[in-house]
């Protein structure tokens, strides 16, 4: 798992998985989102797992997938609501992290 730091509100990583979660808590963040369709790739946990360990843990989470068409506008904006409604600080993750740092740029514009 190699998480980058955007700013102190959010941050990203490439694909996570189940076992990963106890230490992104650990680290602290309070929320995540996933901006990786299911099935993507073989071999991909699916969101309902990382999903049901997260909530477990007592983490947000929402999936926004971000497909191979990119982002859309209906993406964007519920990114900007989880910005707007998830505590902080917030993981998002991708393949590898390049999806998560474009929907968070294009959300920030929204929120101006």
């Amino acid at each position: 798992m190699d998480i980058r730091e955007i700013n102190d509100e959010y941050s990203v990583s490439g694909q996570i998985t189940v076992e990963d979660l106890d230490q992104i808590k650990a680290l602290g963040f309070k929320s995540i989102v996933c901006n990786r369709p299911d099935e993507e790739e073989p071999g991909q946990p699916d969101f309902a797992a990382i999903e049901a360990r997260a909530k477990e843990l007592g983490l947000d989470i929402r999936h926004i997938p971000v497909g191979r068409m990119g982002l859309t506008p209906e993406g964007v904006t519920e990114m900007v609501d989880v910005l707007e409604d998830f505590p902080k600080p917030l993981l998002g993750y991708c393949r590898s992290g390049a999806r998560s740092t474009a929907i968070y740029e294009q959300s920030l514009r929204l929120r101006g």
